[in-house]
């Protein structure tokens, strides 16, 4: 995983968070790192702001459907967003840029859109034919919120559509770990 970290310092450094309202804020910056993240052919899997030991986190997995994302995109989406979190973000934090990573867990629905075409292994809670297996890899084929995931299963050569409810776990897989 490739990582890129900037600290913020200002003088309101010890402005308490809770005189922030994290939703507003975050309403804010989306819009700006989406912006930012598409003039390089950049696509965000995940923004989130968290605090972590007492220090704030933000972080920014990144994503490209036409390449592997390396150091130095991460270099340029942090320089680039920089001065304008320092005027959003009324205290300190850490930005951390990196890619998802090789064998990410799909945290949010959007995922299996963003990362189509990609392996997965499923986890579920029901089998979905009689072999009895609630575990295996697939790829991605497309996702619908109404009707759920549909893979190619490599088991049976064929599509298999799965409810999303019935998704325990998913994450990427690559045979090459």
């Amino acid at each position: 995983m490739k990582r890129d970290k900037h600290s913020k310092s200002q003088s309101n450094d010890n402005a308490p968070f809770e005189y922030v309202n994290k939703h507003e804020l975050m309403e804010k910056l989306e819009p700006l790192i989406d912006n930012t993240l598409m003039r390089f052919g950049l696509i965000p899997v995940e923004v989130e702001l968290v605090r972590e030991n007492h220090r704030w986190f933000l972080r920014i997995f990144i994503y490209s459907t036409e390449r592997d994302v390396n150091l130095e995109d991460c270099e340029k989406v942090s320089r680039s967003l920089s001065d304008f979190l320092e005027e959003l973000i009324p205290f300190k934090y850490y930005l951390e840029v990196s890619s998802p990573g090789i064998e990410r867990k799909i945290k949010a629905n959007k995922e299996y859109l963003i990362f189509k075409g990609k392996d997965i292994n499923l986890k579920l809670k029901e089998a979905i034919d009689e072999s009895g297996e609630k575990q295996f890899v697939a790829k991605i084929v497309d996702f619908d919120e109404n009707e759920g995931l549909t893979v190619f299963s490599y088991k049976d050569k064929k599509d298999v559509l799965i409810k999303r409810d019935n998704i325990i776990s998913a994450k990427l897989y690559s045979s090459e770990i």
